[in-house]
C-alpha cells in the first residue's frame, strides 16, 4: 500500500494561526545546503528566490526538499508571473509563491488564474506526475488542490500602491509583501528605502492589507525598519539573505584581521608594471 500524505499548512494559514508577526529570511545562493541550515535556524520562513538568484526547477526542488523536515514555511518567488513558470513551480511542490512586479488588480486576477485548476483557472493538470500532489497519494488533491497553495503578490512599485487596495482585494490573493528598494527605485528615490514617500507608500500598503483582513509582509533588512513597519501592522517580515550574511560576515572578518593599507605613505615604493 502505498503512504498517504498529508500536506504542510500553506503560509497563509501558519499566518492565520499565528499570534504573533511570523520573521523571514531569503535564500539567494541557490544552495540546498544553505536552504537547510536556514530552515533550521529558528526562523518562520525561508523564502527561496528565482527573480534575482541562479535558481532553476532542479535547485529549487532540492531546496524545497531540504527544508521539508523543518517546521518552516518554505515561499519560492518565480522570476516573474507567468503562467507556465507559476505552473512547473506548483508541480515541484512548491505551496507558498510570491510573484513579484504586480501593479495591478487585473494583474492579480490573471495570477489566481494561473494557480486555479479550471473551471476557477488555467493550471494544467499534471499531479499524477507531480511533487505537489505527492505523485497523486495525496488523497483528493485535484478537488483540493487551491486549498494547499497559498499565493502572494509583490507590491513595488509607485503604480501597485495606487492600486494596493484593489490588488489586496482580489479573491485568491493571500496577501502581499512589498518590496521597498524596487518601489524607491519606482519613485525616483533608487537606495532611498528610508526616504519618507518609500516609507509612506509601505505604510499604505500595510494599512490596505489591514483593513482587507489579509496579511501585509515587508522586505526589512534594518532592524530599526523592520521594527516600524511590525508596528504598523506587518503580519510577516524578512530580515535578511544568506548571500547578504555571508558577505558582511566575510567583510567583518577581513577587516579584524587584515591591516588597513589605505593611507599607506606616499613615500612607499611603487611597483613598476
Amino acid at each position: 500500500m502505498p503512504v498517504r500524505m498529508t500536506l504542510p499548512p500553506t503560509l497563509a494559514a501558519r499566518l492565520a494561526a499565528s499570534d504573533r508577526p511570523l520573521v523571514g529570511m531569503w535564500v539567494c545562493s541557490g544552495s540546498a545546503l544553505n536552504a537547510e541550515i536556514a530552515a533550521g535556524s529558528g526562523l518562520d520562513v525561508v523564502l527561496i528566490d528565482a527573480e534575482h538568484s541562479p535558481n532553476g526547477p532542479e535547485s529549487i526542488i532540492a531546496q524545497l526538499h531540504a527544508v521539508a523536515a523543518y517546521p518552516v514555511a518554505p515561499l519560492v518567488r518565480p522570476p516573474f508571473g507567468d503562467t507556465v513558470v507559476i505552473k512547473q513551480y506548483l508541480d515541484l511542490g512548491a505551496q507558498n509563491l510570491l510573484v513579484p512586479m504586480v501593479d495591478s488588480a487585473e494583474q492579480a486576477a490573471e495570477v489566481v488564474r494561473s494557480v486555479r485548476y479550471p473551471p476557477l483557472g488555467v493550471r494544467g493538470v499534471g499531479s499524477a506526475l507531480a511533487r505537489s500532489s505527492r505523485w497523486n497519494r495525496v488523497p483528493g488533491y485535484l478537488a483540493d488542490a487551491s486549498s494547499t497553495i497559498s499565493l502572494f503578490v509583490q507590491v513595488e512599485s509607485r503604480a501597485a500602491v495606487e492600486h494596493v487596495a484593489e490588488i489586496v482585494a482580489v479573491d485568491g490573493v493571500d496577501g502581499i509583501l512589498v518590496g521597498p528598494a524596487d518601489l524607491a527605485a519606482s519613485m525616483g528615490r533608487l537606495g532611498q528605502q528610508d526616504h519618507a514617500e518609500v516609507v509612506d507608500g509601505v505604510l499604505r500598503s500595510i494599512h490596505a492589507a489591514v483593513e482587507a483582513g489579509k496579511p501585509c509582509g515587508v522586505n526589512a533588512f534594518d532592524p530599526a525598519a523592520a521594527d516600524r513597519y511590525l508596528a504598523a501592522g506587518a503580519a510577516f517580515v524578512l530580515v535578511g539573505a544568506d548571500v547578504a550574511l555571508l558577505a558582511r560576515a566575510s567583510e567583518a572578518l577581513a577587516a579584524r584581521f587584515i591591516p588597513d593599507t589605505s593611507e599607506t605613505s606616499t613615500d612607499a615604493p611603487r611597483a613598476s608594471y
